[in-house]
């Protein structure tokens, strides 16, 4: 047995902001519409965080509620993962912003950028520093403000995202969410499909990159859908074949939540019952790296999951990346 699946979730936690933007408020803003929205992404509402908040706030009220669920002194974690890709500043690691706050002081600290799969590589990268001896106990966030990232003049991505943070305490002696398989991949050909053109070494800030707006997210909508469907099917199968199981074994999937539309293609194409996704993306929109581990929290705060169960994690991004694992609950 790899050591990795000695390695499970000891608390969690997550925060989003208070201020909740409705569809209907996006119609006063710009040419959509609230059935427009709803019936393309399945997005009612989502949270927008206030200007004087950035990420390093969410993920600091989202990890100390993780580090209370697991009733573990902050001083005893001894490594932070933060997954983001909306960071405070290009440097130093938003990761060590959190760190200073929540007062732990005996961990390294660095941030992981794999954008909507960053919460799965972060998961993955911390059970493996447990497995091998260089952690025992790890904590992982993901937070984002990525409606700091979308321009307000392009409605076919602006009206998807919204702000939030997640969190998880890795240990190898938790009891619940025990890690079964995991697998993570990356299709590099698909990078120009979702990126942020400006803003690094290769395209540096300069009036013309922010006059032709180059500093917001840019989609292929189309292809990133093409994308969602095929690794959310194609990753699940992977990992339940890595655990030795079937889909008839697998209780609950907590995806992504990019697309209502995606998860349901998904699930007729690769026979998954719906009914065995968790959704929430009426309420929260796409949270980028944030949405699998409020997802998972939430499945948790609703009776959703139970000692015994397998539950899949699964979720794509940006890279084109992808990720999923199997937990025994």
């Amino acid at each position: 047995m790899n050591s990795i699946t000695k390695v499970g979730i000891a608390g969690m936690g997550f925060y989003v902001p208070e201020t909740i933007v409705a569809n209907t408020d996006l119609e006063a803003r710009m040419d959509t519409t609230d059935e427009w929205i709803r019936t393309r992404t399945g997005i009612l509402e989502r949270r927008v965080a206030a200007d004087t908040e950035a990420t390093s706030d969410l993920g600091v009220k989202a990890a100390n509620r993780a580090l209370a669920d697991a009733d573990i002194d902050p001083e005893s974690i001894d490594l932070i993962v933060c997954a983001t890709s909306s960071p405070d500043m290009a440097f130093p690691a938003t990761a060590c912003l959190i760190q200073d706050r929540i007062g732990a002081k005996n961990a390294g600290a660095f941030d992981l950028s794999a954008v909507c799969s960053g919460f799965l590589f972060a998961f993955v990268t911390g059970a493996n520093m447990i497995s091998s001896g260089q952690a025992r106990r790890v904590l992982v966030v993901a937070a984002e403000k990525f409606t700091s990232l979308l321009d307000c003049e392009d409605r076919s991505t602006y009206v998807l995202m919204g702000d939030g943070a997640g969190a998880v305490v890795l240990t190898a002696e938790a009891e619940q969410g025990k890690i079964i398989s995991t697998c993570l991949g990356t299709d590099s050909s698909g990078i120009e499909y979702l990126l942020i053109p400006a803003g690094g070494s290769a395209m540096p800030t300069s009036h013309e990159t922010i006059n032709q707006r180059q500093h917001y997210m840019k989609m292929n909508g189309p292809e990133i859908y093409k994308f969602g469907v095929r690794s959310i099917g194609e990753s699940i199968s992977e990992v339940l074949t890595r655990a030795g199981l079937d889909e008839s074994q697998l209780d609950l999937i907590i995806p992504h939540q990019a697309n209502i539309r995606i998860i349901e293609s998904a699930s007729k194409r690769f026979n998954l019952p719906l009914e065995k996704f968790f959704i929430n993306i009426d309420k929260y929109s796409n949270t980028s790296a944030a949405s699998v581990p409020i997802a998972l929290v939430e499945a948790k705060q609703n009776g959703r999951l139970h000692p015994g169960m397998h539950i899949a994690l699964v979720t794509f991004g940006a890279g084109l990346t992808w990720g999923a694992a199997i937990l025994k609950w």
